[in-house]
């Protein structure tokens, strides 16, 4: 049985979590068949921007891809904002890039490694994508590192977080444009699966394709509130921390399409399009969803967002790109350089597993 079909089968679960919720079931089946029910949720979301792509063409489809990549998490961070989870959503952020450069790579490195041996890509793309990532670090980190000396100052906090938000945003679009108008580059998050999968041919009309794309994300909507609803139980009850289910599984359940994509593509020895899907969509993350989070605090709470983050989730990030960095800018990569990333990324998880849940002190730098 394929992968694609077994995502697919996945759906019975939306009608499971939907149940559970209306029946005021244990919280932690709640959480966990609301988890589920996403996945396939995302996979359809990414289908219906393909084919909405076919039909506009490359260029706004790109865009399509560049801007709907990680609607799945958005909106889970949107309804976790409205329940004043602040904590996992800067998780989530955090998590979605290490996920993105340590496991997906990771996976995508290892696999095709065995299979293929040493495997090449463009070490020009790959380096300007990891001066970026270095950048959005750096952008990420400064809000952090500088609140120690402004947080008695609650306008100063509030805007250093907006301009940096703002400049991130200026930044992301800079790199989609670039990418546009550059031949043999692609937009941040923008590598469509039509292109990285197979020759695609469309089977959904437009209209389909947009009545699907409302359907799932409304789907979306009514299973990533019972899964935020549930994860104050779910920490309680298992003894989890936010940070924790913010860092590894929100991401996981809103990317894990996206993610299967770069595998099965590094094991057809398309490498280049296998680094381009994770890298960019942690790109993506970092310099498009971080700071319109940002803004959409504001608006929802009258506040911003504040991106500082704790020492524990800068010291992951940071480890994450350097380490990602080093392994892509030689243009070839191999079974054991995934191997590497997948280690790194099952310390972190291991370290955070063990963090305090909810009470416990979690320092700032």
């Amino acid at each position: 049985m394929s992968i694609d079909r077994i995502v697919k089968l996945m759906l019975v679960f939306v009608p499971v979590a939907l149940i559970a919720e209306l029946l005021h079931a244990d919280p932690i089946v709640i959480f966990i068949t609301a988890a589920l029910g996403i996945i396939p949720l995302a996979d359809l979301i990414g289908e219906a921007t393909e084919e909405i792509a076919h039909h506009t063409g490359p260029k706004i489809g790109g865009l399509l891809n560049a801007t709907l990549g990680n609607a799945a998490e958005l909106i889970i961070t949107i309804l976790a904002i409205q329940a004043g989870l602040l904590d996992l959503v800067k998780a989530s952020i955090v998590g979605s890039i290490i996920g993105n450069l340590l496991l997906v790579m990771g996976l995508a490195l290892l696999l095709g490694g065995l299979k293929h041996g040493i495997q090449k890509f463009d070490a020009k793309t790959a380096g300007l994508n990891a001066t970026l990532l270095i950048l959005a670090v750096m952008a990420l980190a400064v809000p952090s590192l500088f609140d120690v000396a402004i947080s008695d100052n609650r306008a100063a906090e509030f805007g250093l977080s907006e301009g940096v938000a703002i400049v991130m945003i200026v930044l992301y679009g800079l790199s989609v444009y670039y990418s546009f108008t550059h031949a043999g580059t692609e937009p941040s998050g923008a590598v469509t699966r039509e292109a990285a999968v197979e020759e695609h041919h469309s089977k959904w009309s437009i209209r389909t394709s947009v009545i699907i794309l409302i359907v799932t994300t409304l789907g979306i909507v009514f299973l990533s509130e019972a899964l935020v609803g549930a994860v104050e139980h779910v920490t309680a009850t298992l003894g989890l921390s936010e940070f924790f289910i913010g860092i590894i599984i929100i991401p996981l359940v809103g990317n894990i399409a996206e993610h299967l994509v770069a595998v099965q593509v590094a094991l057809k020895n398309k490498m280049e399009l296998s680094m381009a899907v994770s890298v960019g969509s942690s790109l993506q993350v970092a310099l498009f969803v971080a700071p319109v989070l940002v803004f959409i605090t504001l608006i929802m709470t009258g506040q911003p967002l504040l991106l500082v983050f704790s020492s524990f989730e800068l010291i992951a990030i940071v480890a994450t790109v350097l380490v990602t960095a080093f392994i892509a800018l030689d243009g070839e990569s191999n079974w054991l350089e995934g191997a590497m990333l997948l280690a790194v990324y099952i310390i972190i998880a291991i370290a955070f597993f063990y963090l305090p849940s909810a009470g416990g002190t979690v320092p700032h730098p």
